[in-house]
């Protein structure tokens, strides 16, 4: 059992153990305890480039376009499991000897490469799923709009034929008029301005 003397000297010997000071210090200590990193929040290791991952990210972002929050989730998504299942592929190198192999070793980096392949493919589903029920709704309202506007413009048609359609009414009375006039032999101004006008006025107002 440790002696009161022997508790105090370990609390002021812990006290000058505080940890790494540097920013690179602190971030090999928080990777100590990674042995490959396939667990736990996604990191990129010691040893790998994180412009190269940050660089297979915008090529899935440019190639893919994400519209959405969760489409944006997805490629990431897709490019962290990429990244795993490249670690486990690279790792299962390290599994052979000249004269043996790591059986157990290779067996668990050949399930990560598994888990990490199958976690990317299911991400493009769920992306390409999203995009196509996207797509359902615009070519919903796309059509909803074609309609609409198909509407309006047979209701144009329709008014327009309308009108022609009084225009050939008031033409026609009108030569009915000017042939009584003519039969009558009445073609004095007045008689000539006392009837037609007053139709075509008449029909005008109800146009």
């Amino acid at each position: 059992m440790s002696t009161e003397a022997q508790i105090t000297a370990n609390r002021a010997n812990a006290q000058h153990s505080t940890g790494p000071k540097s920013d690179a210090g602190k971030a090999a200590s928080c990777q100590n305890n990674l042995r490959h990193g396939f667990t736990g929040a996604f990191a990129v290791l010691l040893g790998e480039k994180q412009e190269n991952f940050e660089a297979l990210l915008a090529d899935l972002r440019t190639e893919h376009q994400p519209a959405s929050i969760t489409e944006t989730l997805l490629v990431q998504k897709m490019a962290q499991s990429w990244w795993l299942r490249t670690r486990a592929l690279q790792l299962q190198d390290t599994c052979f000897t000249e004269d043996s192999v790591d059986q157990k070793q290779l067996a668990l980096y050949l399930r990560y490469q598994t888990a990490n392949d199958r976690a990317f493919h299911k991400a493009l589903n769920e992306l390409l799923k999203l995009r196509a029920e996207r797509r359902k709704v615009e070519i919903g309202f796309e059509s909803q709009q074609r309609t609409a506007e198909e509407h309006t413009r047979r209701q144009a048609v329709e008014k327009r034929r309308q009108e022609l359609h009084i225009w050939k009414v008031l033409l026609a009375e009108a030569e009915v008029d000017q042939r009584v006039l003519m039969n009558l032999n009445l073609q004095t101004p007045e008689h000539r301005i006392s009837v037609g006008p007053e139709r075509i006025i008449a029909a005008q107002k109800a146009a």
